[in-house]
């Protein structure tokens, strides 16, 4: 039978625990988890998709005649299982400032009351992304195909509920549900990016869209677009300089195609078309085109 060091390796990766958290100072107070976790994210997303889309994506064997008591019962789990969350990371934050944690559990249950007052508008906006991509692609059926089957509009039902969390001040939480959406889609979407309704990611993989990003209405994107900066500005001590806007602006009715980049705090003008392949780092104007060729056009593509 064969043997393993077990009690070798294990020593070996306490020290390298004990070597990580005295590099960054970290507690050595005995306790539970003083981190939030991927694992608890992940059912409470998977409860809240239910709660948002009970008959499509809740329990296989729902009814609707007892939708309602399915929604409450694992709406109160899921937000109970949150406002855990949000206390780790609040104390988490608090602890590393150096500040008082007095105050933690009144933002935690706040935070998450107003996420979950939040949930009726963001189902509302959900839906609009579900018809734009059925209205969008000729391929589709059925909205309730897009909703089962479309990982751009699975990438939306995450970024719309990250982007709620971080707006309440839960950044870490936010970014977490973000990177499930990833981890699974291929698309990245940073939870501060501000999208309009009627958002339409088509195939999705390699989207990219950063946190200062502000998208307006009936926007269309393609795989493998990238809306990213273009610089990072740093402090007089050579650190970037965290927040500051510097991705682009996407006004209403612009559409993206395949394998297009666009690179910092530039404006795409209403209507407008960005053709594939297309490196962009100036504005476009409104319903203009931009191809690979480098045209510049007055009247968007049709």
């Amino acid at each position: 039978m064969a043997r393993f060091d077990i009690g070798g390796i294990a020593g070996a990766l306490h020290a390298a625990r004990d070597e990580w958290r005295e590099a960054q100072k970290r507690s050595r107070e005995p306790g539970g988890r003083e981190f939030p976790s991927r694992d608890a994210l992940t059912q409470i997303l998977r409860s809240l998709q239910g709660v948002l889309f009970p008959m499509r994506l809740g329990p296989v064997d729902l009814r609707q005649d007892s939708e309602d008591i399915y929604v409450a019962y694992t709406l109160d789990a899921a937000l109970h299982a949150l406002h855990g969350q949000a206390l780790l990371e609040l104390n988490d934050r608090a602890r590393r400032a150096g500040q008082a944690t007095a105050d933690v559990e009144e933002r935690a249950t706040a935070a998450v009351r107003a996420f979950g007052a939040a949930l009726p508008d963001i189902r509302r906006l959900l839906d609009t992304d579900v018809f734009a991509a059925y209205q969008g692609d000729p391929a589709a059926h059925s909205v309730d195909e897009v909703l089962l089957c479309y990982p751009g509009v699975l990438a939306m039902v995450h970024h719309r509920l990250a982007h709620r969390l971080y707006t309440l001040d839960l950044p870490l939480l936010a970014r977490i549900v973000a990177e499930l959406a990833h981890g699974q889609t291929g698309i990245d979407i940073h939870p501060g990016a501000q999208i309009g309704p009627s958002f339409f990611i088509d195939h999705g993989t390699g989207v990219v869209i950063g946190e200062t990003a502000v998208i307006g209405q009936r926007v269309r994107v393609y795989q493998a677009v990238t809306l990213g900066a273009k610089r990072f500005p740093t402090d007089a001590e050579g650190k970037l300089q965290k927040g500051l806007p510097r991705h682009p602006l996407v006004e209403d009715d612009v559409v993206i195609y395949a394998g297009a980049t666009i690179l910092g705090r530039v404006t795409l003008g209403q209507g407008a078309t960005i053709g594939g392949n297309v490196w962009i780092t100036d504005d476009v104007p409104a319903g203009a085109s931009v191809t690979q060729a480098g045209l510049l056009n007055a009247r968007p593509v049709k």
